[in-house]
């Protein structure tokens, strides 16, 4: 069995997570015989003695390890021949940024897979973050739309909930939700400030953990049908409840010769589809975006449409959680990527400026790019719980054969980007962007 390395994150100082979290370790040691290091951290949210009790090596040197783990991009200078990484590369899309590391990668001789790619047969992610950057995306949503509110002079209950970051545990911050849910249904919101309508897109995992925050408060969900027959505020009427709406493409994708709406076809084929999303973002007053997106597809909400709408005086929109967070992407007054230290900036329509913090005129905009890291503990647990039991088969497979016999179960081997320093052929695309 090879040994496994779990290394020590250091792109971003506020990144306290592990790809596999001590319980894992002793199932992989005790039951698989698979040697594990732990590479030392002072800063990651299990312990040196969680680890050592686990059956790891704690080390300061991961040199004799086979393969190593790790979450976020490594750097140049990192990678050793014949190695084999496994983290998220951020590559895929030839990200000019990575395009140096994953060149790095190739002239040392080593192996990347990427957790991104870890799909199975319906092209669907089997280890992923995604549901922890829903929950904490909505929770910083939450109390983002909590301090915009004060600051505008609207006392208000989402002033209970904090930063994802700032909080002990998951159960912690659901509990300062509950109690904010519970004053909204006493007292409702003041006038001016509500009643308030969220409108979240996606139906994956990102959208799925935010929708679980969401339905810790007094919620009545909205079909996307009722909100492009009516714009019509009248229908949102009570401040003592908040007004849900999940969006997903086949509401507001609409194909440009006037065919039915398929899936398949949109992601094969999107230029031949326009957004009609704006539409039914004329009554929200809080958008949480949680979608996949990349330059082939339509955005969803515009600077143009947001100008327009401030000249008009029409504008409702006011917070902005933008969990996708692809800056100038899907939402394009998303101008910047936002860190845990510094998470939220206005942007102002007028003049497409933007400032820190909560003040000033326009939409608050959250847009943190590394949302689980603000839920350190849970996010680690969930991905390790998915991640381990592929574990085995990595340790096992010889990774100095020909990629084509190479070893590894299908969902695995379609995750290899590089193999031994060349681009595996799914991957031969990515030579242009080098």
């Amino acid at each position: 069995m090879k040994t496994t390395g779990i290394r020590h994150e250091d792109k971003y100082a506020p990144e306290r997570r592990t790809p596999l979290v001590p319980d894992d370790v002793r199932f992989l040691t005790s039951e698989h015989d698979i040697p594990v290091k732990v590479e030392t951290s002072p800063k990651r949210v299990f312990t040196h003695r969680e680890f050592g009790a686990a059956g790891a090596e704690v080390t300061g040197d991961l040199s004799g390890c086979d393969i190593i783990l790790g979450v976020k991009e490594m750097p140049v200078g990192y990678f050793r021949k014949g190695k084999v990484y496994v983290y998220f590369s951020h590559v895929i899309k030839g990200q000019p940024q990575n395009m140096p590391m994953l060149r790095d990668l190739m002239d040392a001789g080593a192996t990347l897979i990427d957790y991104e790619r870890i799909l199975d047969e319906q092209g669907r992610r089997l280890i992923f973050f995604g549901r922890h950057a829903g929950i904490a995306g909505m929770i910083n949503t939450l109390w983002t739309l909590g301090q915009r509110l004060k600051v505008l002079g609207k006392p208000n209950p989402f002033e209970k909930i904090r930063q994802a970051a700032t909080y002990d545990s998951l159960d912690e911050a659901k509990s300062d939700i509950r109690l904010a849910g519970e004053e909204l249904l006493a007292n409702g919101l003041p006038e001016g400030a509500g009643p308030l309508l969220f409108a979240v897109t996606g139906d994956g995992n990102v959208a799925q953990g935010a929708l679980e925050i969401m339905d810790l408060l007094p919620v009545e969900k909205a079909s996307a049908a009722r909100l492009a027959g009516d714009n019509s505020r009248e229908q949102y009427d009570d401040p003592r409840k908040t007004y849900l709406v999940n969006l997903i493409p086949a509401d507001y994708m609409v194909h440009r010769k006037g065919r039915e709406f398929d899936l398949a076809d949109y992601i094969a084929h999107p230029d031949a589809y326009e957004s009609r999303f704006e539409h039914f973002l004329e009554p929200v007053d809080v958008l949480v975006n949680g979608i996949y997106w990349d330059e082939k597809y339509p955005r969803l909400v515009t600077r143009e449409w947001l100008r327009n709408r401030e000249e008009q005086g029409s504008l409702r929109l006011s917070v902005i959680g933008d969990i996708t967070c692809d800056p100038e992407g899907s939402v394009e007054c998303t101008v910047k990527a936002t860190g845990i230290e510094d998470p939220v900036f206005v942007y102002d329509p007028a003049t497409g400026d933007h400032a820190m913090g909560f003040e000033g005129p326009g939409v608050t905009v959250m847009a943190v790019d590394i949302l689980p890291s603000e839920l350190p503990r849970e996010s680690s647990e969930h991905f390790s719980r998915l991640l381990s039991p592929w574990i085995p088969a990595l340790a096992k497979a010889d990774f100095q054969v020909p990629f084509n016999a190479l070893q590894l179960p299908a969902e695995l081997k379609r995750a290899v980007i590089v193999h031994n320093g060349r681009l595996t052929p799914d991957y031969a695309y990515l030579e242009e962007f080098l």
